[in-house]
Parts: structure tokens; sequence; C-alpha cells
């Protein structure tokens, strides 16, 4: 029955995209296609860190604390999340990068949602 429903679990539905559960890489008749936004649901061990920063960003985002404690580095400086429900939002051509200090759950929303960008798959 297809009702143009989709009702899933973040945690199991993520590591399907590195952790992206909505956005233009899911297929145009899934109900979590969308040119307009990304979400991500983002599952980090204490210590993970992304392996290279993000430059020559293109969308702006958005990134909220669920759990755990979360640095957010940007050239020059950098921004720790540590209580739930902590956020920053950034814009585009902003250079960045993150370490999870704690085990931490994030939700970032980017937008628009833009084909051709993939983060390296990691070892």
């Amino acid at each position: 029955m297809n009702s143009g429903v989709y009702v899933g679990n973040a945690s199991k539905d993520a590591p399907d995209d590195q952790g992206w559960i909505l956005g233009h890489f899911k297929a145009p008749d899934d109900r979590r296609h969308s040119g307009d936004v990304e979400i991500k649901w983002g599952i980090h061990p204490r210590g993970d860190q992304r392996p290279a920063w993000v430059t020559g960003e293109e969308r702006t985002a958005l990134l909220i604390l669920i759990s755990g404690r979360f640095r957010m580095h940007f050239r020059g400086h950098s921004v720790v999340l540590e209580n739930q429900g902590d956020y920053v939002v950034w814009g585009r051509g902003v250079d960045h990068s993150w370490t999870a200090e704690e085990d931490s759950v994030v939700m970032t929303v980017r937008w628009p949602s833009i084909p051709g960008y993939k983060a390296p798959d990691r070892p």
C-alpha cells in the first residue's frame, strides 16, 4: 500500500547513506527524496572525526546536538555543543570539520540538496 507516507527509524535508516536520511540521493520514488533539503542522523563514538575539511560549501547547514559532546571546527575557531538542543548554523563558503568529544548523536539539516558532493568513505 502506497499512502505517500514513509515511517522509519533514523538510527536504523541512517547507515544506508552515511547518516543521511533525506535528500536528493534517495531514489525519486522514495518519500525521502528531496531537492530542497537534506537531513542527517549522525551517530558518532567518542573520538570520531570528519576525515577531511569541507571546503567550498554551497549550502547552509544547521547541526543540533541530541546527546553527547560535539565540537564543530571552523577556520580560526571552534564551537562546543554540550547541552541537548545546542545548535550551530553556518552558511555557504564556511569551511568546517568536526570531532565527537563524547559518544554523540547529532542531527544535521542542509539546504538546498545539491547533487555531486559526497564525503569520502571511511576505512
